[in-house]
């Protein structure tokens, strides 16, 4: 059987999941890669002609290849519960890379794919031609031997640098022993009880040492609800400090290959080389770009703070100065008083199940498909489910790709919140799958009352987040049914990706979609209609405040990348972003930079989020506010923005689905919406 056949053969496709070590992993990432050499070989055989069906059709399932060998080692390095599979899955990762650069540095295949004529082709078929030569011109295919062989170097460290980077945070889980259990005062009695901690005549006791870990569902709830500013300050500075020191050279090696990279392919920096063939265009527009979104927030933040300032000055001024460690408390105290909203008083009716169930069934009705549970599929760990995705508009609905959910903690694990693709979709050929790799607290029964137990509480930050990961793997499925595999899925410019993930979190706001699964494990009753309008009120305070924490990260990674790698001081550079963006004082010992792993995957274009928050915002503003996810633009919006994946330009489905060029304005009223909505009060 060939590769492609059983991999045709969908169940069973993730040899990975009964790995016991590495070998069989590297056998079947060799055949992926001889398969990939195989149809090079049979595109440079050719003598006639060069078409589209013997030049750019192999290439296409050659790079198929690579992107299945490539996308499984990258997602088994992330998840897989063995270190051995996973140091296999890491150094696999590295030759696959090396495959790659090796193709993006043909020069005989880039010359045939340059003779191809795509003037008769369709408009997808001469898109894609253009897009995969604009990338060998941009990987220096065009340049001398002796230059194309140190890119090939520079490319292969660059990928080893940067895996180990990701492998030294992803396995750097520190820990914070409480010394004086009353630290704990004020985090909710599921995170107490799953502690070992009771409250006993006014005090809190502890079974035994209490220790704290940096994980998501350890370090969060700490940040907004523990009353210590000690312990606060400390898992902060433990959460910042995840990759520090190794992490500090790694990176600053890979800035200054990043930046003798950009140098040999003639650009000025790597900022301007990693967003030449991007939406933004130059490192220059996204400094613009990035100024305009801090003048658009800037005013409004700093009411947001003379605000948050005030208040703490009333309750405690001995907290006072704010500083980085405390911004998440005082703020949900704030909220508390100001909106009569404790973020705590909604977790019961966010237990993890109830969740995932309402995300699915929004998203099911929102682009009209089914997800049916596969349970004779292997997996990769314990927890993760599988789901077929059923097209529900068509009467005997045709599956149309498989997604998998591994929503929990443990060890090994990346600990970040992200979508990854498995299985890129060729139309005809084969189905794609993707998963989502989270980190959300994980229900857990009670052997001895399984009527109680660990329900998964989740803050409603956590099922924003939730939404947002889910708008990505619908962009990968719904759009992975194109003709070119390089099309496929997720397979817009880089900076237009965040867009269907962004859009999707601002359904979180619609009351009667949310009261559909937001119901309290005990009662089942649904969140009170009042508590929900306190809560999006609520979470509108401060989006200015966080909008400029987002320009700093923005601004952070473009300078790392656009300044010579000599002249860097990465600790200074960060002191520098928090002062001039944040109006909390700036916490000594913070080095998040060595944990920053988006400095890694978007490089400088960190940017991303808010560029593409300013287009989410103007989508979401087309849909019907009335009827959000019945209404006539939920299918137009499928149509024309998710199921073309990477076939058009990102600029076409913007004014496909807009019908114009997009502006600032939506972005500064959901600024603005709190002010906004209070002068409407106080007006009457």
């Amino acid at each position: 059987m060939t590769v492609m056949e059983r991999v045709e053969v969908r169940d069973a496709l993730h040899i990975w999941a009964g790995l016991k070590g590495g070998d069989d992993a590297k056998a079947w990432v060799e055949e992926h890669l001889a398969a990939s050499r195989a149809e090079i070989a049979e595109l440079l055989k050719v003598q006639a002609a060069r078409t589209v069906e013997n030049t750019l059709a192999p290439y296409d399932r050659a790079c198929w290849h690579l992107r299945m060998a490539g996308s499984q080692s990258g997602v088994m390095f992330m998840v897989h519960p063995l270190a051995e599979v996973r140091d296999a899955a890491q150094e696999l990762s590295q030759v696959i890379g090396a495959e790659g650069v090796a193709l993006s540095l043909n020069r005989e295949v880039y010359q045939a794919l340059a003779a191809v004529d795509v003037s008769g082709e369709d408009a997808a078929t001469k898109y894609y031609m253009e897009r995969v030569l604009l990338g060998y011109r941009l990987s220096g295919v065009d340049k001398d031997e002796p230059t194309r062989e140190r890119i090939r170097a520079l490319a292969d460290r660059m990928t080893e640098l940067s895996m180990t980077f990701s492998r030294t945070v992803q396995d750097d889980v520190r820990k914070i022993r409480v010394e004086d259990v009353e630290e704990l005062r004020g985090l909710p009695q599921d995170y107490l009880a799953r502690h070992g901690v009771k409250e006993i005549g006014g005090k809190l006791e502890a079974e035994g040492p209490v220790e704290l870990t940096t994980d998501p569902p350890e370090m969060m709830p700490v940040m907004s609800y523990a009353a210590s500013p000690q312990l606060r300050r400390k898992i902060y500075l433990a959460y910042n400090d995840r990759g520090y020191p190794a992490n500090k050279e790694v990176l600053l090696e890979l800035l200054t290959e990043r930046e003798e990279m950009a140098t040999l392919l003639g650009f000025r920096s790597w900022a301007d080389l990693a967003t030449v063939d991007q939406m933004m265009g130059s490192a220059e527009n996204m400094r613009k770009f990035l100024n305009e979104v801090e003048a658009a927030a800037r005013e409004t933040a700093q009411r947001e703070f003379a605000e948050l300032e005030a208040f703490v000055r009333e309750h405690n001024p001995g907290a006072l100065p704010l500083t980085l460690s405390d911004a998440r408390y005082w703020e949900e105290q704030f909220r508390r008083t100001r909106y009569d909203f404790d973020s705590q008083s909604v977790r019961p009716y966010f237990p993890y199940e109830l969740v995932e169930a309402g995300v699915l069934a929004t998203a099911g009705k929102l682009f009209g498909v089914r997800f049916v549970r596969v349970v004779d599929v292997a997996v990769w760990g314990e927890g993760v489910k599988a789901f077929d995705v059923v097209d529900a508009l068509i009467a005997d609905g045709d599956v149309v790709g498989r997604i998998y959910l591994d929503m929990h903690p443990r060890e090994g694990k990346s600990k970040w919140f992200s979508e990854c693709s498995l299985v890129g979709g060729v139309l005809g050929r084969q189905l794609p799958e993707a998963s989502l790799v989270c980190n959300f607290p994980q229900p857990k029964k009670d052997s001895e009352d399984p009527a109680n137990g660990d329900k998964g509480l989740m803050q409603y930050s956590d099922v924003v987040t939730y939404f947002h990961e889910f708008g990505h793997l619908m962009h990968e499925v719904l759009g992975g049914r194109q003709r070119w595999a390089g099309q496929s899925g997720i397979a817009t410019e880089g900076d237009f990706v965040e867009v269907p993930s962004q859009m999707l979190e601002e359904f979180f706001e619609d009351e009667d979609l949310v009261r559909t699964f937001a119901k309290h494990y005990e009662t089942g009753e649904p969140l009170p209609r009042d508590v929900f309008a306190r809560m999006v009120r609520a979470s509108a305070h401060g989006r200015a405040l966080s909008t400029l924490t987002q320009v700093m990260y923005a601004t952070y990674s473009l300078d790392t990348h656009d300044k010579k790698a000599t002249e860097l001081d990465l600790d200074t550079l960060l002191r520098a972003g928090y002062d001039r963006f944040s109006r909390y004082e700036f916490v000594d010992g913070n080095r998040m930079y060595a944990a920053f792993t988006h400095l890694v995957g978007y490089t400088s274009n960190y940017y991303t989020y808010l560029y593409d928050k300013v287009m989410a915002l103007e989508f979401f503003a087309e849909f019907d506010q009335e009827n959000l996810i019945e209404g006539p633009v939920a299918m137009r919006y499928r149509r024309e923005v998710l199921e073309p994946g990477g076939s058009k330009p990102a600029r076409e489905l913007v004014q496909a689905f807009l019908g114009r060029e997009v502006s600032m304005s939506a972005l500064k009223g959901w600024i603005g919406k709190e002010f906004e909505e209070e002068q409407l009060t106080a007006n009457g």
